[in-house]
């Protein structure tokens, strides 16, 4: 191995993303993550060998889902694979692992990112009799919180003082700023299933309508399903190497938080990312969150005093869609495309906040 040397991302791709049991309902993990693998590595223009591809996935159906889609994208046998499980952090964590392999000199090309296919994920069932459908993975164990994500998101929103109007207009922001910056998407995507856009954005969804949808998770709640995202298919992918100019990965972090509000815990990760680089919040320029629900992000925005007007600006989760494993990725996609496609800010950001209480969050900058 060799000293530490910069790991920049030089290429980044996605798939649409679409609205589970629609438009890509019949697409595999494998069928979704291996033509972007292909469309990555073809981007390089390189003979260069792939040293590993790390991907994140939630949902199954296991296998090694980074193995069998690096195969099944013509890599070769040569190139091994490795699946990350850190639930909506999983996209995010494997390309922070394939910087660290880089910094570290364990290899010079690494592929990394997230794949979910909520529409083809198996069903599992717990022993007895009868079964009981195993419907997700416990965050945490008996007698410590593990609420149901929307419930936990009512209860940040309500402790911050979050109201049901500002959600709905944030949901409304993310729609409208998903719809019109579609064409500085466009070259990050990789059309499958015959679909070549993202299927969630709604053109005329504003905050008076989402104003009419009902609490979907606690009585007389705020957060409902037009300011949740919306459960997906998708797949992201960027290459990580070094030497070369690019978008670098300076540093990242994970911290754990409070199980009973894990719509928050990214906060502690970014503060101790920007604290160990001597950084302000206003310093940095891009910020992609995972939009689980409009109210939880807008918590984290209040407590880390980011400007909403640097988050999400072609569109987040609530109007691209959250495909679980790989919405971690997408954040590093769009910085991209922000970034360095359209010479963008300095400095950027991505962050999830994760089921039992985890943060995760990456800081790069545009070299």
């Amino acid at each position: 191995m060799t000293g530490p040397r910069s790991p920049v991302i030089v290429a980044a791709r996605r798939t649409p993303i679409g609205t589970a049991g629609r438009a890509l309902h019949e697409l595999t993990v494998t069928d979704l993550a291996a033509p972007v693998l292909r469309v990555v590595v073809n981007e390089l223009g390189t003979s260069q060998p792939v040293n590993d591809v790390i991907l994140g996935n939630c949902m199954g159906p296991g296998g090694n889902v980074a193995r069998v889609a690096a195969l099944a994208a013509g890599l070769g046998p040569g190139v091994p694979g490795l699946t990350v499980d850190r639930q909506c952090g999983s996209g995010l964590e494997a390309i922070n692992l394939a910087a660290g392999l880089v910094r570290a000199g364990a290899g010079d090309l690494y592929l990394a990112g997230g794949v979910e296919s909520a529409s083809t994920a198996p069903l599992r069932f717990w022993p007895g009799d009868p079964p009981v459908q195993y419907s997700r993975a416990p965050f945490a164990p008996p007698g410590t919180p593990d609420p149901g994500m929307g419930a936990a998101a009512d209860r940040v929103a309500a402790e911050g003082g979050i109201s049901r109007e500002r959600q709905d207009a944030y949901a409304a922001r993310s729609h409208a700023l998903a719809v019109t910056g579609f064409d500085d998407m466009r070259a990050e995507l990789v059309p499958v299933g015959g679909l070549d856009h993202d299927e969630r954005p709604r053109a005329r969804l504003t905050a008076a309508r989402l104003g009419r949808l009902p609490a979907a998770f606690v009585p007389g709640g705020t957060v409902t399903a037009g300011n949740s995202c919306g459960v997906s298919d998708g797949a992201a992918v960027v290459a990580v190497t070094h030497g070369v100019p690019g978008l670098r990965v300076v540093d990242w972090q994970v911290s754990g938080g409070d199980p009973a509000r894990p719509g928050i815990a990214l906060v502690p990760a970014v503060r101790a990312l920007l604290d160990r680089n001597g950084l302000l919040a206003g310093d940095v320029g891009a910020v992609e969150i995972t939009e689980a629900f409009a109210g939880q992000v807008l918590a984290c925005l209040d407590l880390l005093g980011i400007d909403e007007k640097v988050v999400c600006t072609g569109g987040g989760a609530i109007a691209l869609g959250h495909p679980w494993g790989a919405s971690g990725a997408v954040l590093m996609v769009r910085l991209f495309t922000r970034m360095v496609l359209l010479d963008g800010p300095a400095l950027g950001l991505a962050a999830c906040a994760i089921g039992g209480g985890l943060g995760v969050a990456t800081l790069v900058a545009r070299s």
